[in-house]
């Protein structure tokens, strides 16, 4: 009889949960309150940034942002999410099989690096240009573009070292899997005094389904902001 784990479920984003699932790990029950969690993360030189995006004074005088130019930056988000989609599902060709794990992997670390890294270029280019347009529609805009540029110098070098997580967490999610389809495939097929060889069947195409689902998420979580600063582009 399969195992039933008896951890308690993890609260949070998909993404959270996924790395949680992958790295076999025992998260908080309870996630951490936001506003302690930030206070950590701030120093004295962006608390004071961030002070003066929020109470700083702003030019009056603003040239409106037309409604073709927001269309097109909309289009343009629109066009790069598909890539990056793209470039997630693009074929893998597999490593040739051998008993190291994980030079079998590595294929699949190379594309999580290479989609990851295509993905924080994106965004990151994405999201100045939609702060520049936003800066031109009013002063109120204007402040929560200063703002967004603070909250991403800020909380940028913590994301890029979480994310850079996430090839290892999958790199054990990955061995994990292998080893339960060689286990399976020793006591179904193969002699006892026949070396377990793990085959290329479910096992593998779950893995790969796992990381796909990884590196979607992630995209979501690296549009957040976008998304967000695009809705207050569109609200006139």
């Amino acid at each position: 009889m399969a195992k039933v784990s008896t951890r308690a479920p993890v609260l949070g984003p998909a993404f959270i949960r996924l790395l949680a699932r992958f790295g076999d790990a025992d998260l908080p029950r309870t996630p951490p309150v936001l506003t302690e969690r930030l206070a950590q993360w701030f120093d004295w030189n962006r608390a004071l940034a961030l002070s003066q995006a929020l109470d700083g004074s702003l030019a009056a005088t603003v040239v409106d942002a037309d409604a073709d130019a927001v269309a097109a930056e909309d289009a343009e988000c629109a066009r790069v999410r598909h890539a990056l989609l793209q470039a997630i599902d693009a074929e893998i060709a597999p490593a040739p099989g051998s008993a190291d794990a994980e030079a079998e992997f590595k294929p699949y670390r190379q594309h999580c690096v290479t989609a990851q890294r295509a993905m924080q270029a994106a965004t990151g280019l994405l999201r100045g240009r939609l702060r520049d347009l936003l800066a031109r529609q009013s002063p109120a805009k204007a402040r929560l573009a200063e703002l967004d540029a603070v909250m991403e110098a800020t909380l940028s070098p913590r994301e890029l070292m979480l994310l850079a997580r996430v090839p290892q967490l999958l790199g054990l999610h990955y061995r994990r899997l292998r080893e339960a389809g060689a286990a399976h495939h020793a006591g179904a097929d193969a002699p006892d005094d026949t070396p377990a060889i793990p085959a290329a069947g479910p096992w593998l195409a779950r893995f790969r389904q796992d990381m796909r689902m990884a590196l979607l998420a992630e995209l979501e979580v690296r549009f957040h902001p976008i998304d967000g600063l695009l809705a207050a582009l569109r609200n006139r």
